[in-house]
Formats: structure tokens, sequence, C-alpha cells
């Protein structure tokens, strides 16, 4: 029987919690660590549709990269978002993992499978920050619409689309604050989820190159990663235990139907 520790241990190796910075709340958040799993689902986050994928597969641990209760709650009242899916978790059976701030950082972790992904060599980089040659030069526009055809998703480009770019540096999600150390390491542009609106202006005045991708586009292929990789652990394989990935939108806009 594959347990609940097991698969926090599993990931502890690779991403260690203790690495999560002091403002996270990664590990084990719901549920019994002695508890058997019967199956896994990966997830960018735990959304009402996450939680009825998890259900409809068998799933009784979800391991999501953004965790619950970021930020303290004092009451578990279902009127609130984010008490409603911590009580829905509990009675379903679901235990959950999230693995946030240590698996961003983490060798082979979230940064540096987005930088893989876009095709970045020679990579360099601590914390949450890689710097990369690009296989080539390009155009900032260009490479904008090399990084879209990679990442499946729209990129912004701020800065100026003739500019040559041959080194890139990146941080997936909300990470433009790291751009000045980008800069410092040779990079002519910076590739994030979602660029501070000052930050742009600070780099646009510097002549970097900022590239928004989008949060989810950013930070995905690093939880499926993850995914892809207890799918071939032995104790997986072993215990026959299913794991999935979630195909929930990160957005549901309902369309209003006229009467």
């Amino acid at each position: 029987m594959l347990t609940v520790q097991q698969v926090y241990d599993f990931i502890n190796d690779r991403a260690p919690f203790e690495s999560q910075v002091a403002y996270d709340n990664s590990g084990l958040l719901v549920g019994d660590p002695a508890r058997t799993v019967t199956g896994i689902h990966l997830a960018l986050d735990v959304t009402p549709a996450v939680i009825d994928e998890a259900v409809s597969l068998g799933a009784n641990l979800v391991v999501s990269h953004h965790p619950l209760m970021f930020s303290p709650i004092n009451r578990l009242v279902e009127t609130g978002y984010e008490a409603h899916l911590l009580c829905r978790l509990i009675r379903e059976g679901i235990s959950l993992i999230s693995a946030h701030t240590n698996l961003d950082q983490a060798p082979g972790g979230i940064n540096d499978v987005l930088a893989a992904a876009i095709g970045l060599e020679n990579l360099s980089g601590e914390g949450f920050l890689r710097v990369g040659d690009l296989p080539r030069a390009m155009s900032a526009a260009q490479l904008a619409e090399h990084i879209s055809q990679r990442l499946g998703d729209t990129v912004r480009l701020m800065g100026d689309g003739d500019r040559i770019v041959t080194r890139v540096g990146m941080c997936s999600g909300s990470g433009s604050d790291e751009w000045p150390q980008a800069a410092a390491q040779g990079a002519q542009a910076f590739l994030t989820g979602e660029a501070k609106h000052h930050h742009a202006l600070e780099a646009a005045a510097s002549g970097m190159i900022i590239l928004e991708a989008g949060h989810h586009a950013t930070e995905a292929p690093g939880i499926f990663a993850l995914a892809d990789a207890l799918q071939n652990w032995e104790n997986i394989v072993q215990c026959n235990v299913r794991v999935s990935k979630s195909a929930a939108p990160a957005y549901h806009t309902p369309v209003r139907q006229r009467t």
C-alpha cells in the first residue's frame, strides 16, 4: 500500500519543504499521513473543478502547486471560497499536499522545466532565477512568438520588438522583481508569468525586454513534470496507483443566457 506520507517524502526528496520561503504554506495541508492512497491528481491550483476531477477519477490525494491557506483563515464557513474548498476536500476524503516555492527553486523544478520548455542552454542561476542562452539569436518579437508556441499561450512583449536577444532570464509566476539580477548576468530579455507595472517601466528604461506569458502557462509545465516523475516511481507502479493531471481551465467565465 502507498501512503500519503510516502508521497510527501517522494516530493520532499526532490524539493525539500524546508526550503520554502517564510511566507509560504507548502506541505501536507489536509489529511492523514498514514492514509492509503488510491489515486493522485496533480493540478496547479485547488479549484471546484479540480476537486470534481479528483472525485471522478477516484483520486484521494491532490498535489497542487499553489497552496490553500496561503493567508491564515480563522473559520471554516462554507460561504467563503477557500473554506468551501477545504470542507469539500474533507467531506470527500481527499488529502492535499502543496509544493510551491520549494518546487519553484528545486533542481528539475518549476523554473528548470520552464527553461527547458523554451529551449534555453548553458543554464545558470539559483533560487528562483534562471538565465540561459538561446540556441540562436532572434528578435524580441520572434522570441515572443517562439515562447508562445512552446507554452501554448499568448505572450505580451514589453519593449523594442526589433532588439536582438541571445540571452534570456526567467522566473515563473509573479517573478518580475528578478529582472535586475538577470540583466546583471547578461540577459537582454526576461520572461515571467506576471509583470508588475513599475517593474516593466524600470526594465524598459534600462533597455531590458519583458515577456509576460501568464501565471498558468509558466508554472503548469513544472507541476505536470512532477506528475510524470510520480508516474514512473516504482512504488506507484507496484501499488498500481493512478496518477492524473488536471485538464480543468485555470479560469472559467459563465456565459449569461439571454431570456
